[in-house]
């Protein structure tokens, strides 16, 4: 049912946490495939792909392209983008699946996004601060991961190639266009 993109930056660690809370939903048959997308000459995400069974792309570019690689790559209907370290809170499985199921085929195309929950291990401080309270005034972020139908992210134009580009997506689907999970989403600060 749902590809999951991670564009993994060269890191190894936490696309390991994040690959961790999948492992529930590949088992539950929910999660159809991961793709790992790496932009930089690192092979730590080789290595972790290999070990975990998802399919690794190596893509030079932005970092837009390099998700558009990884679309390409997934084979699912549903599209799952998250960023490496975000772990998913338990639960995740059953709301992303009744999310899936209650979006009709023909009605509104709606995408979700998961709600934000600083980590345990984040400092506390102004920095902090001041993103809670940017994220009250901006709304949700591309940190807190995507759900979105392939259809509707097609015809949405996907990720441009162009700065920002994933912050432009949420524009193009808009509030009206998106709901937010009461799942959680334990981002990297």
């Amino acid at each position: 049912m749902i590809s999951v993109i991670i564009p993994t930056e060269g890191v190894e660690q936490p696309v390991v946490a994040t690959l961790s809370a999948l492992v529930s939903g590949a088992a539950a048959g929910l999660v159809r495939d991961v793709v790992l997308v790496e932009r930089t000459q690192s092979d730590a995400a080789r290595h972790v792909a290999d070990v975990a069974g998802c399919h690794f792309i190596r893509h030079e570019g932005s970092r837009a392209a390099a998700l558009a690689a990884g679309v390409r790559a997934a084979r699912a209907p549903w599209l799952m983008f998250l960023h490496p370290g975000a772990v998913l809170d338990a639960g995740w499985i059953d709301e992303t699946a009744q999310f899936i199921e209650t979006i009709p085929p023909r009605g509104k195309p709606l995408a979700a996004m998961f709600r934000y929950a600083r980590s345990p291990y984040t400092r506390n401080g102004v920095g902090e601060t001041l993103q809670r309270l940017s994220r009250l005034i901006a709304g949700p972020s591309t940190e807190q991961g995507l759900l979105i139908a392939r259809e509707h992210y097609e015809r949405l134009g996907g990720y441009g190639d162009a700065r920002h580009a994933e912050a432009r997506l949420l524009a193009k689907i808009g509030r009206a266009g998106r709901i937010m999970l009461r799942t959680r989403i334990f981002a990297p600060a």
